[in-house]
């Protein structure tokens, strides 16, 4: 493993201190940040993207790609791979034309074999209830030799992440059935997601109207969904040789701290808006959110928001150990998805 960097750790200091970032977790991160000896996830010195990866996996199925994450990994996927993407309508995927996109639906395991067909490596979004997930990842097994997973941080002994939900539960249960299938997996843990901010604010900020949301103080460390496909892309493109994803699970964060207040007044400079705030109660959150949630899935916020105040977010440094770089902000973030908010 190389050692750090001095010049990127000045840098990234210059840049946190720009951003108002601690550089108390800065320093953090510089004494625990190792460059990957053998692959690096943004191109440097003007190699190409596909010459800093082994192909031992030839052949990738996305399952998932018309999501968040699952669109950053198909387009992060370097270009020689034949890449699939599963997709219950492949007319309305809306992706990239050298993408093969294959139909398919995790409700119906026995749609899955023709997509999986000479497939080396998957990488597995759960977009379906948990009745079939047993035949689902017997079907990858039986193609298939790697899948990386993209579940949650139900193991984290952070009160945001300990509070019981469904979700967890469900990942759990997939976790397991992947361990003992045969296959060899990789699991991704990230916390909240940056995209969170345009599937709950963006309407109310375009329409001009104040964010009317719940414990406003609770902090997360949202991470932005193209540093997550980049630790995917790496575990599938990873050389058989290198054991270093193989039967890990990674728990990914951004790398700051920030209220949801905090997250609402960074989206107001990004767009060069007013944006007000106002604190929903909890009785009030489960009358005015249900346009967004299911009533279980507003409870289950709820109650890891309450647990979360008082304390800082978690914040990892996974992302930086993996790759050499550090990981987006959410200023960042806002400011490259400014357009959805205005």
């Amino acid at each position: 493993m190389l050692e750090p960097n001095p010049g990127m750790l000045a840098r990234a200091r210059r840049q946190r201190l720009q951003s108002g970032l601690d550089l108390t977790l800065l320093d953090l991160l510089g004494e625990k940040i190792r460059k990957p000896a053998r692959y690096c996830l943004q191109p440097c010195n003007n190699v190409s993207r596909d010459a800093l990866y082994n192909f031992p996996m030839s052949r990738i199925l996305v399952i998932g790609a018309t999501g968040r994450v699952g669109r950053q990994v198909v387009a992060q996927l370097p270009g020689n791979l034949e890449v699939r993407a599963l997709a219950r309508n492949p007319q309305s995927a809306h992706l990239p034309p050298h993408i093969e996109v294959v139909p398919g639906d995790l409700t119906a395991p026995e749609s899955l074999p023709a997509a999986l067909r000479g497939t080396d490596a998957v990488f597995l979004v759960w977009t379906a209830p948990p009745a079939t997930i047993a035949p689902v990842i017997q079907q990858i097994a039986t193609h298939a030799r790697r899948i990386v997973l993209l579940s949650s941080p139900h193991q984290t002994p952070h009160p945001l992440f300990q509070q019981p939900n469904p979700l967890a539960r469900m990942h759990a249960q997939i976790e397991k059935t992947i361990a003992s299938a045969g296959l060899s997996w990789t699991f991704l843990r990230p916390g909240m997601f940056s995209a969170n901010a345009r599937d709950w604010w963006a309407s109310a900020i375009r329409a001009g109207l104040p964010v009317r949301w719940p414990y406003l103080s609770a902090p997360t460390a949202p991470i932005d969904e193209r540093d997550i496909a980049a630790i995917a892309v790496r575990a599938l493109c990873a050389a058989d040789n290198d054991a270093a994803p193989a039967g890990r699970d990674y728990v990914l964060t951004g790398p700051e701290s920030l209220t949801q207040r905090e997250q609402i007044e960074i989206l107001g400079h990004a767009t060069g808006r007013q944006i007000r705030a106002e604190e929903l109660s909890p009785d009030q959150a489960r009358r005015e959110l249900t346009t967004l949630f299911p009533l279980p899935a507003i409870d289950m916020l709820l109650n890891a928001w309450a647990a979360a105040l008082g304390q800082p977010a978690l914040v990892t440094h996974t992302f930086a150990e993996l790759t050499g770089a550090w990981p987006r902000t959410f200023k960042q973030w806002a400011t490259d998805n400014a357009a959805y908010f205005l």
